[in-house]
C-alpha cells in the first residue's frame, strides 16, 4: 500500500468558495495539499488561502469540468450545485466525494425524508404538498411546518403554519408538510466516514436558534443531555450516513422530543455550522477530518479536549455594505475566546460573517462568556440599509 507522497500531497478541488471552503482550505494547506476553488466571486472567502480560484457559476458545466480536470479529488461546500455534470464526470472516473447521487438526495428535502424513512431512520411525520389550497394544510393538521423541497438554507424555505391565520404566509414553491414537533432541544452530530469505510463520530451538541432569523445562534458542546440520549443520537447519526453511503464529513441535525425520542431533521453533506467548535475544542477539526476522509487518509481523533460554546456572528439589522467589526478588543479580552472572521466583502442583515468559540472547563461559564461576547461584537457598516 502506497505510503509515500510528493508535494503537494493531492490537488483538491472545492466547488464553492465560502467560509466552509476557506476553513477546509486552511486545514488542507497546513497538511500540504494544493487547493482550487470554483466560485462566482473572485474575492470569495476561500480566495485568501487557496492556491487557485476559478471564477464561474455552480451550474456552469464547463467550469465544473475545468475544476475537475485540474484536481485529483472534488468536494463542495454548498449543496446548490449542478449534479448532472458531476454524475457524468464520476462515470468518467473522477473522484467526487460525497457522491453526486447522494447530493441529489440531499438537494430535494422531500426525497431526503423519503430515503431516510424507507431505511428506518426516525423522522417527523411528513407528506408531499400537492396543492396550496387551505384544505391541504387542514387535512394534514395544524400546527405544521411547510418546507421547500429545494433551495432552502439558513432558515430560508421554512414556514411554520399554526392555523388558518398563517396561510397568508405560505411558500409558493414545490414543498411538503412536516409535523410540528414538540421539541426539548435541537441537537446535531458531526459524522465522518472515509473512502475506506472508517467512521468517526464527534460529540453530540445542542443548537440554540435565533428565533427571528431561524438561524443557528449558538452551539453548546457537549450537549446537556443524558448519556443514553447521547448514545442514541450518535447511533442514529452514524446509521444515517451509512445508509446514504456517505464519504466525507456530514452534519446530522436532530430533534430531541419532549418524550426523549430522537428524530432526524436534516442532513448536510459537508462540514456544518454545528461543528465549527471542533477547530479549537477537538484533537481533529471537522475540516481536517473532511480532507482526510475524501483523500483516503486515516481519520483523526474526535476527542473533545475541553467544553466549548460556538456563537455565530451575523450581520446586524439595518446595515448592508463593507463590514465594520465593533467590540473586538473588549471581546478578545474574554479568557478562552477565539475569533474567526470569514472575510466576506459585504455584510447584510443576518448574513453569517464569522463566529467565536469559547473554551472553559465549566460549560455554563462558557455560555455566560459567549452571551457577553455576543453583546460586545457587532458586524455593522458605514452604509445603512
Amino acid at each position: 500500500m502506497k505510503d509515500k507522497y510528493g508535494f503537494p500531497l493531492t490537488k483538491i478541488g472545492i466547488i464553492g468558495g465560502g467560509q466552509l471552503a476557506k476553513m477546509m482550505a486552511q486545514s488542507a494547506k497546513r497538511m500540504g495539499f494544493f487547493v482550487l476553488v470554483l466560485d462566482p466571486a473572485p474575492d470569495c472567502p476561500a480566495s485568501s488561502v487557496c492556491d487557485r480560484v476559478l471564477v464561474g457559476d455552480f451550474y456552469d458545466d464547463n467550469k465544473i469540468r475545468e475544476i475537475a480536470e485540474a484536481s485529483e479529488v472534488i468536494t463542495y461546500d454548498i449543496e446548490h450545485i449542478a449534479t448532472r455534470i458531476l454524475k457524468i464526470l464520476m462515470d468518467e472516473g473522477y473522484k467526487i466525494f460525497p457522491s453526486p447521487a447522494l447530493l441529489e438526495i440531499i438537494q430535494d428535502k422531500f426525497l431526503q425524508k423519503q430515503v431516510l424513512y424507507a431505511a428506518g431512520i426516525p423522522v417527523p411525520k411528513f407528506k408531499l404538498l400537492e396543492s396550496l389550497e387551505p384544505g391541504s394544510f387542514k387535512s394534514f393538521g395544524f400546527p405544521c411546518v411547510q418546507k421547500a423541497r429545494k433551495g432552502g438554507y439558513d432558515g430560508r424555505g421554512v414556514q411554520v403554519i399554526r392555523g388558518y391565520e398563517d396561510l397568508k404566509n405560505i411558500l409558493k414553491v414545490e414543498s411538503y408538510l412536516e409535523e410540528y414537533v414538540d421539541i426539548e432541544k435541537e441537537l446535531a452530530v458531526i459524522v465522518a466516514r472515509s473512502s475506506k469505510g472508517e467512521v468517526k463520530c464527534y460529540p453530540v451538541v445542542e443548537m440554540i436558534f435565533d428565533e427571528q432569523a431561524n438561524i443557528c445562534d449558538m452551539v453548546i458542546a457537549p450537549a446537556r443531555i443524558s448519556e443514553d440520549v447521547k448514545e442514541e443520537a450518535k447511533a442514529v447519526a452514524v446509521k444515517t450516513v451509512e445508509i446514504l453511503n456517505g464519504i466525507g464529513v456530514f452534519g446530522i441535525e436532530l430533534f430531541l422530543t419532549k418524550d426523549k425520542k430522537i428524530l432526524v431533521n436534516e442532513v448536510a453533506p459537508r462540514p456544518h455550522n454545528s461543528g465549527h467548535y471542533t477547530i479549537e475544542a477537538c484533537i481533529t477539526s471537522q475540516f481536517e477530518q473532511h480532507i482526510r476522509a475524501i483523500t483516503g487518509l486515516p481519520l483523526g481523533s474526535t476527542k473533545l479536549l475541553m467544553p466549548a460554546v460556538m456563537a455565530n456572528l451575523l450581520g446586524e439589522k439595518g446595515y448592508e455594505g463593507p463590514p465594520l467589526i465593533e467590540g473586538l478588543k473588549e471581546a478578545l479580552s474574554i479568557e478562552g475566546l477565539s475569533f474567526h472572521f470569514y472575510g466576506k466583502s459585504m455584510t447584510k442583515p443576518f448574513r453569517k460573517m464569522g463566529h467565536i468559540t469559547i473554551l472553559d472547563e465549566n460549560i455554563e461559564k462558557a455560555i455566560e462568556k459567549a452571551v457577553k461576547a455576543k453583546k460586545l461584537l457587532k458586524i455593522t457598516s458605514e452604509v445603512r440599509k
